[in-house]
């Protein structure tokens, strides 16, 4: 792909914002480079490795913090990473017809925006539920919270595969019914966690299949590296809740235009 400034300036405006509200790339990115004219499946393929490369770094200041439940990332990835192989396997078998799975994907974007954006609205309030009811039965019987994780990743894993929408806002917000009293910055750490073999399996999928630009990622990294950097030195100075409110409002109206 021929160097494009624009796409430069996408990325460091997605970076600048994910790090700013924590909000993912995902649900940021994909629309703008479909708004750019590039094809579902090649903005999908695109996103996903970006999303493995950005969320790397993460990872390792969460850690490093001890912001990460590993068991909790364990039983996420065994239930992701069979639905994503077999996510890939089920668009392997539409590649006869471009068109069809170009269609597919679209449609699934546009709702998995209008679940984030719902996601986004409502993560305080499902938050503060989960805590009232964190002393329930359910909450205390490891099992099924085990089996429960896992069916999240099954969840997540065909969701972002289709979409690279997903891993953050939606993930973040189905484990605080699971684990209401893990410490918020942990959810988040466990989450990013997660996230990265996810979409490194999904996107290294994509890219078997034909669907990869890698000069497209090059140039939203170059752009989208120290977006997230500026942005983080800025966290906790902006109002987060003007700012989470505005992306998911633009979120829903482009959901709302990719469905109906």
């Amino acid at each position: 792909m021929d160097f494009h400034y624009g796409l430069i300036v996408a990325g460091l405006t997605v970076g600048f914002i994910v790090g700013l509200t924590g909000i993912g790339g995902g649900s940021l990115m994909t629309p703008i480079l479909l708004w750019f004219g590039i094809p579902p499946t090649k903005a999908v393929a695109v996103d996903l490795l970006y999303a493995a490369v950005t969320k790397t770094g993460g990872a390792f200041v969460h850690n490093k913090k001890k912001n990460i439940d590993w068991a909790i990332t364990g039983w996420l990835v065994l239930g992701s990473i069979p639905a994503s192989l077999l996510t890939l396997w089920i668009l392997h078998s539409m590649k006869t017809d471009t068109t069809a799975m170009n269609a597919t994907i679209k449609y699934s974007l546009g709702w998995a925006l209008l679940f984030t954006s719902v996601a986004i609205i409502f993560k305080n309030k499902i938050l503060a539920f989960s805590q009232k009811h964190a002393g329930d039965k359910f909450h205390k019987e490891s099992k099924t919270q085990n089996a429960l994780t896992i069916l999240i990743g099954v969840m997540l894993g065909a969701v972002v595969t289709l979409t690279s929408i997903g891993a953050g806002a939606l993930g973040t917000v189905t484990l605080f019914f699971l684990y209401p009293l893990l410490p918020t910055p942990k959810l988040v750490g466990t989450e990013i966690a997660h996230a990265i073999p996810l979409t490194l399996v999904a996107g290294l999928g994509h890219a078997s299949m034909g669907n990869m630009d890698f000069g497209l990622l090059g140039q939203l990294l170059i752009g989208s590296l120290p977006g997230i950097y500026f942005g983080s030195l800025l966290s906790g100075k902006v109002p987060d809740l003007l700012l989470r409110n505005a992306i998911a409002i633009m979120l829903f109206f482009v959901g709302y235009k990719l469905v109906f």
